[in-house]
């Protein structure tokens, strides 16, 4: 009897390296069509999202102007506390955490549907007792607002951006951290805004005069926090020869 194994015959028996790799060469290719497929499954999706959340921004850019038209001091303040708001919620790297906060933003001040004009329009000083009506509006707004599902967490900020970081705001009297994040934000961009925009009563203010005040009062009606990210990232949001 011969010592010698018999050898393999490839006419006899299929050479397994070879099926192996052309089973992996065809799991290759379906695994490489399915990443494909999924990846522009999840475009699309990127895509849809995209658009509601547009098709979001531009109805609560709509029900934000019913306000606007209705206080003749605005102008397009709404829109440019958006702008600084979310530059400032990026600025802190929280702007994905928070991405409804526009939505409050925008919508703020829109209690104030509730408001009387002969209140909300007063040329002079308003009366103890028009001042308990004005301060009602936060409320008004998030009885607006709160049920609405995507406009829920944007709720929290028309509830609170009169809050004072030292608890002498409305209409809860919260202090700090109780305060939610955006409105603490809203609460900075919304005071600058007014103090570098023309009003019929003074003309704006230099930016740097405008965070000066700011800082005097972080701690007090600001967050300091957010008032210290803010102080460099003003220059950019309105160029110093604008002011």
């Amino acid at each position: 009897m011969s010592d010698e194994s018999p050898r393999w015959d490839p006419a006899l028996i299929p050479d397994p390296t070879a099926a192996l790799e052309a089973q992996l060469l065809v799991f290759a290719k379906e695994l490489g069509e399915g990443y494909q497929r999924e990846r522009e499954r999840a475009q699309h999706l990127e895509r849809a999202l995209g658009d509601l959340r547009h098709a979001y921004l531009q109805t609560v850019r709509s029900l934000a102007l019913v306000v606007e038209a209705k206080d003749a001091t605005t102008g397009q303040h709404i829109e440019r506390c958006r702008r600084y708001g979310m530059a400032l919620l990026a600025e802190m790297g929280m702007a994905d955490e928070n991405r409804e906060a526009e939505f409050g933003f925008l919508l703020h001040d829109c209690g104030k549907v509730g408001i009387p004009e002969s209140v909300l329009n007063k040329p002079g000083p308003l009366t103890a007792a028009e001042w308990r009506v004005m301060r009602t509006h936060p409320i008004i707004g998030y009885q607006l607002v709160a049920d609405i599902p995507f406009l829920r967490t944007a709720a929290l900020v028309v509830r609170c951006h009169h809050e004072m970081f030292d608890g002498t705001g409305y209409p809860a009297g919260l202090k700090g951290e109780e305060i939610p994040l955006a409105a603490r934000v809203f609460s900075v961009v919304d005071a600058f805004d007014a103090m570098t925009a023309d009003r019929p009563y003074r003309a704006a203010l230099p930016v740097a005069a405008a965070v000066e005040e700011l800082q005097k009062m972080a701690g007090t009606q600001f967050d300091p926090e957010v008032v210290r990210v803010f102080a460099p990232l003003s220059e950019r949001l309105i160029p110093r020869t604008a002011a």
